[in-house]
């Protein structure tokens, strides 16, 4: 009996051991398959592929402009590069170049650790031997297939060429930004000089713009810059090619940049919004893709609502030009279909620079932010017609001021709304709690928000620590203009390669973040803003809801309103932050752009009303009037007080507030609001 069992346990074995054996057999021979396919369709390494341009499209087909193929290189001599240079790109982009043979094992599994540790994609694993592949013999396509190609051609590539060789096609090869490829070209492109002559702080500067050259631009983002030049120094500190003094005295040494280039491609105001879809195709397909795959690249863009927004913004008021020869104040205009998220128009200042306001500017809301806090109030329980007292407060010292330093007494919501109180809107936000505002804000699109920061109820009233850009607010108020549904903002609908093949096909990305009867609820107090509150200037002759917005001594001024079919945010300030609009509050040129600019972009659209979802009830309409005032009580009131006179209950506050300051503090550093008392819920 135990014999049988022998057998039975030595057969099962066998049998175990041979199907193991014939699926190692099996896979290994398909890998075989696989790798010598590809092998035999790899590229010689002596014939890069040439380059061809790629064309622009808008949202009915039209040629906007075509991206040209012909590339801006000036090739050098290794011998010419400086060995800082060299030194900078290896430590930065593949510190075991000299040790490899064209891919790096270890390199691959410390970027695959840090990716994981991050939750994305924080570190890539690409050698200098690599890249060239990429970037001279492949496409840009991101597949598995694609990267297999780029490894065995790295191999191919480190058989047929010395590291010298390898380095200097390399420096050669890659793209830095600004039509320009390879060191030598780059060195003239942003600081009129040969790549020999450069300085250590400019070398840190070119080999940090390969990893992303739009972004890293000293031209459209300086301070990003700057911090990718300190990465630089500090990975060649960290493999001993410099010391810390040495690099210290490069961070903080002048760049003697070149001045930024009055217009990247010749379409003025048109190419904010070209160079937005240059970076977007650059940071999904490669940095130099657009300009050698020879794309047809369909975007969103409504040309005449584009010239629409270029004409309105000729509005703007010319103060004075600033040292780098820029006229103030600039402004941004935004406008985004709320339904699919279509870009329909994108203006990002004045035409002159490649800064793009829309989405890089950084700016004080001021009382545009306070729809976030009644709508989170909404959700609380409080209605339209929720009253409130506009009275002398104070929460732990702080005294929120109106603008008109003056109060109103006993106020509806919806009137402290659409005459743009403060105090009211403070109020509202301790009741609520400051963090459930912030949360929400953040569900909306407000993606600059500091949670710790910001937790204060000077945000109420647009202080915040770092500020919105307007790209964010179109997002945050098409929620409301869609009853409830964020929509992720969209420039490209379609890509198609030079051979006909679709790369990508643009889809709607959206989340319900508000029941719909808020939503709704906060749309219809925004509407009585324009019918008789603070952004009158903005009503056009059809249903449409808004919010003015002006910060401490009208430094910024907004105006963010949208109607059925369309939401679209105006900026306008002082690039430098530090200058005032001379009096100009959101209600005044801002409105008057987005009225200028809605009107026209509308004249073919039939006027709607605002969907009313269900479970809407006659409280969304309430709060048109205040309640009486208490005569006795205000007497009182007005014995006892020590802050401003409280006015009738007919008058109402005057145009945006100062978010942050007191009448005494006006000019000084801001007041820091206290938390909250309300815990987050």
């Amino acid at each position: 009996m135990q014999k049988k069992l022998i057998k039975k346990k030595s057969s099962w074995k066998r049998s175990f051991w041979i199907f193991f054996i014939l699926f190692i057999l099996i896979v290994a021979g398909a890998g075989c398959g696989f790798l010598g396919a590809t092998m035999s369709s790899l590229p010689d390494v002596a014939n890069v592929k040439p380059a061809a341009s790629s064309q622009i499209y808008d949202a009915n087909g039209d040629l906007i402009t075509t991206v040209h193929s012909e590339e801006n290189r000036l090739p050098v001599k290794l011998s010419e590069i400086p060995k800082n240079l060299q030194n900078a790109f290896i430590a930065t982009e593949d510190n075991r170049f000299y040790s490899h043979h064209g891919i790096d094992p270890i390199g691959i599994l410390r970027a695959v650790w840090v990716n994981i540790i991050h939750d994305g994609v924080a570190e890539g694993g690409s050698t200098i031997t690599q890249q060239l592949a990429r970037n001279a013999f492949l496409t840009q396509d991101r597949t598995f297939k694609r990267k297999i190609m780029e490894a065995l051609l790295a191999l191919r590539i480190e058989q047929h060429y010395t590291k010298q060789e390898i380095l200097e096609m390399y420096m050669n090869q890659i793209y830095f930004g600004q039509g320009a490829y390879g060191v030598q070209t780059a060195s003239h492109v942003y600081f009129d000089k040969d790549v020999q002559d450069l300085s250590l702080a400019q070398m840190a500067i070119l080999a940090g713009l390969p990893q992303s050259p739009n972004y890293y631009s000293p031209f459209n983002n300086l301070k990003a810059a700057k911090a990718r030049q300190a990465v630089v120094l500090g990975q060649m500190v960290k493999y001993d090619y410099l010391s810390a003094d040495q690099a210290e005295e490069a961070k903080n040494a002048d760049l003697h940049l070149l001045d930024k280039p009055k217009s990247s491609n010749g379409y003025g105001r048109m190419s904010y919004f070209v160079d937005y879809v240059i970076n977007e195709v650059s940071e999904r397909y490669g940095d130099n893709a657009i300009y050698k795959e020879g794309m047809k690249i369909y975007t969103t863009i409504d040309m005449k609502a584009q010239r629409a927004a270029e004409q309105a913004m000729e509005n703007l008021p010319n103060y004075y030009t600033d040292e780098n020869g820029l006229q103030q104040p600039q402004g941004a205009l935004i406008s985004i279909n709320p339904h699919n998220g279509h870009i329909v128009a994108m203006v990002g200042g004045r035409g002159t620079d490649s800064f793009n306001r829309t989405t890089m500017a950084v700016r004080q809301p001021g009382s545009a932010f306070k729809p976030f806090v009644y709508l989170a109030a909404l959700k609380n329980g409080d209605t339209p017609g929720t009253v409130y007292v506009d009275k002398p407060s104070e929460f732990n010292g702080w005294k929120p001021q109106n603008y008109s330093r003056r109060h109103s007494g006993a106020m509806t919501m919806r009137n402290a709304v659409a005459h743009s109180n403060n105090v009211v809107a403070v109020l509202a936000a301790d009741k609520v709690g400051m963090s459930n505002v912030l949360d929400l804000a953040e569900k909306m699109g407000i993606s600059t928000l500091d949670k710790h920061g910001d937790d204060n109820l000077a945000v109420a009233l647009g202080g915040l620590t770092k500020g919105v850009t307007p790209m964010d607010m179109a997002v945050a108020y098409g929620v409301l203009a869609n009853n409830g549904v964020k929509v992720k903002p969209v420039a490209i609908t379609k890509i198609i390669d030079r051979n006909g093949n679709i790369v990508e096909e643009g889809s709607v990305e959206e989340t319900r973040v508000v029941e719909p009867k808020y939503a709704y609820m906060m749309t219809n107090m925004l509407e009585s803003v324009i019918k008789f509150g603070t952004g009158g200037n903005a009503y056009f002759g059809r249903p449409v809801a808004g919010k003015t917005g002006t910060t401490d001594e009208e430094k910024d001024a907004w105006f963010a309103g949208y109607t059925p079919d369309l939401v679209t945010v105006v900026w306008m300030g002082d690039d430098s932050g530090s200058e005032t609009l001379h009096g100009t509050t959101g209600g005044q040129t801002p409105a008057i752009i987005w009225r200028q600019y809605m009107q026209a972009a509308l004249a073919d659209t039939p006027a709607s009303n605002f969907t009313v979802p269900e479970g809407v009830g006659p409280e969304a309409y309430a709060g048109n009037t205040n309640p009486a005032t208490d005569k006795k009580k205000d007497e009182k009131d007005k014995k006892d007080k020590k802050d401003g006179d409280v006015e009738d209950d007919t008058s109402t506050t005057s145009n945006d507030e100062s978010p942050s300051k007191s009448k005494g503090n006006k000019g000084k550093e801001p007041v820091v609001a206290p938390r909250s008392s309300k815990n987050s819920q």
